[in-house]
């Protein structure tokens, strides 16, 4: 069964059959896949924004790169850096909601 992922850029849904390479682009918007803000281990918060500890840093997170880590983020979070952040405010703000 084909993986189900979103780009970062257009927020379209892609059917990938493999792991996304190097080279591939979406479709859609054109904007290169393998590339860290489509990546599961994304985190805006995170040393070198990077959740997986060995990983080298990567400095354009937009671009291609040769990351062996990269696994496809699932689902809305794809390319949203700041949603951990958008969470985190919305539960603040249900906290003190008076």
């Amino acid at each position: 069964m084909d993986a189900m992922n979103v780009c970062f850029s257009c927020k379209k849904e892609l059917s990938m059959e493999n792991k996304a390479g190097r080279r591939d682009e979406c479709p859609f918007c054109g904007v290169d896949l393998h590339c860290c803000l489509n990546c599961r281990f994304y985190d805006r918060a995170a040393p070198r924004q990077c959740r997986e500890p060995v990983a080298e840093l990567v400095r354009e997170k937009e671009k291609a790169n040769f990351c062996d880590y990269f696994v496809f983020a699932e689902g809305d979070r794809a390319g949203s850096p700041d949603s951990g952040t958008e969470k985190a405010r919305q539960q603040l703000d249900d906290l003190f909601k008076k």
